[in-house]
């Protein structure tokens, strides 16, 4: 859903149908781009002429998708689907002038009157709003905080494997450069540096532009982040549950897009340069019922309710299981080791960092009610965000069913534990790569159930699977160093 700011506050933007066409004529628009997102995160589209957009297309659907061309959606013999334009979603694309171009975003249904396309992420989590208000809650907030790499080339060779691979990135920040020009930065050491060594200033400051203006999603903030060789973060404002991942999609879109106008390339690739910091999507969710923020309480030391807990102690019950979906690919869980940041043990803290699950502090007291959160740190940005999200609500609201206590805060650094010290206070390690996540996954999957369907959680497993095995065959440059004089 689309936002403008008036006098300093965020006012939700609604169109109707009429609305659309409406915009479609005044505004001169030749095409319109019909977006959707499959099973495994990829943002796909298809155009057409605004002169033949009717509005019996953007109620009833239009002919234009063969789902077994799209990975995950469906078989060759059963494969014809529609797509259903959301009129909320309608945006300018300000980059497409010499054909001015408007997108929408789509839901996916069968043809035939079948219903909907279970494995649809924007479907599945439009099941989890329904969940949760099921469960007596009106809704939920989400404010993913997306971490990316922009790089000014990157090459890699991989297609004759059984000769070799290899891959190359460049960037005038990092301090292999070779330019001589600027103020590079050495591995972790990219946190909020002033310009001119932050070189990726002006291209933020377009991307928070057109995300603002063109697509109507709110940013309070930008910087750079930890790692060397461009690695940004732009917060967007939090929403409700598809708002917010439709956000998380369309941010995807825009940061490279824009990337490609500035001749360099974006990435979500959670790990892409060694020794230094990974891209997390950490993920900020908080219940409501009315203006009451569930997860709030006064009385409460860090001011966390009792169901706030209880969702709490359902991601740490489930983390494990949690993992192949929110770090979705082998690059993963490079990301996820001691020493870089992210999190690589299960607990939870208010304010400590090197906890899977964090209560933010900055601001307390009734007046930051609203504020009160969740913020589950584990997510990457490789991950579907429809799909992240309603698995964490989930997990979450089969912690607060069934009462699992998170157990004690731990208020240390776990990353300065030993082994023994962690076992002693029952903290779990998440998995040590895909394929263990994924084992992880299939013994604890019943907590999706009220929102995933089984095909849905068993294609997940079965294209994951393909990935690890992928990459279990190769072997690594890094292994010639370490193993060719064995």
């Amino acid at each position: 859903m689309p936002y403008k700011v008036s006098h300093g506050e965020a006012i939700s933007v609604t169109y109707s149908p009429d609305e659309v066409f409406s915009k479609i004529q005044h505004e001169g628009i030749q095409f319109i781009d019909l977006q959707f997102t499959g099973l495994t995160g990829h943002f796909h589209h298809t155009t057409i002429s605004a002169d033949l957009f009717t509005p019996d297309q953007m109620k009833d659907g239009l002919p234009k998708l063969d789902g077994s061309s799209i990975v995950g959606f469906t078989s060759i013999d059963d494969s014809d689907l529609l797509l259903k334009p959301d009129p909320n979603t309608f945006a300018i694309i300000p980059w497409m002038t010499e054909n001015k171009t408007a997108r929408l975003l789509c839901d996916v249904y069968w043809g035939e009157n079948r219903g909907r396309l279970s494995r649809d992420p924007r479907g599945i989590a439009q099941k989890a709003e329904e969940y949760i208000r099921s469960q007596g809650f009106d809704f939920s907030t989400w404010g993913p905080e997306i971490e990316f790499f922009v790089f000014d080339e990157v090459h890699w060779d991989v297609l004759t494997p059984y000769k070799g691979q290899s891959y190359s990135i460049e960037s005038k920040e990092a301090p292999w450069s070779q330019e001589g020009k600027g103020y590079p930065m050495g591995l972790q050491e990219g946190y909020y540096p002033s310009t001119p060594s932050d070189t990726l200033t002006p291209y933020r400051n377009e991307c928070v532009n057109v995300l603002g203006r063109n697509f109507g999603i709110l940013c309070d903030n930008h910087h750079h982040e930890v790692a060397t060789a461009g690695q940004c973060e732009i917060d967007i404002r939090y929403d409700h549950l598809t708002n917010a991942a439709d956000a998380a999609q369309t941010y995807k879109y825009v940061i490279r897009n824009i990337a490609q106008k500035y001749g360099k390339v974006a990435t979500m690739m959670p790990k892409p340069i060694a020794m230094d910091s990974g891209s997390g999507m950490h993920v900020n969710v908080s219940l409501w019922k009315g203006k009451e923020n569930i997860f709030y309480d006064k009385d409460d030391e860090i001011e966390l309710s009792q169901t706030g807990r209880y969702f709490c102690g359902g991601i740490i019950n489930h983390a494990k299981a949690l993992s192949a979906i929110c770090n979705p690919t082998t690059n993963s869980y490079h990301r996820l080791v001691p020493g870089y940041e992210a999190p690589a043990y299960i607990a939870w803290s208010s304010g400590n960092r090197s906890a899977i699950v964090r209560v933010p502090k900055h601001l307390t007291g009734k007046k930051y009610a609203h504020l009160k959160r969740l913020e589950f740190r584990a997510p990457d940005p490789s991950s579907n965000p429809y799909l992240v999200f309603a698995a964490v609500t989930a997990a979450g609201l089969d912690g607060i069913k069934k009462k699992m206590d998170p157990g004690d805060q731990v208020r240390d650094d776990i990353f300065k534990m030993t082994k023994s010290d962690r076992a002693k206070r029952g903290i779990g390690v998440l998995p040590k790569s895909l394929g263990e996540a994924l084992d992880e996954l299939e013994s604890d999957r019943k907590f999706l159930n009220p929102i995933y369907t089984n095909d849905v959680t068993d294609k997940i497993i079965e294209l994951e699977r393909r990935d690890q095995r992928e990459i279990a065959i190769r072997p690594h440059p890094h292994e010639f160093y370490l193993y060719f004089d064995v």
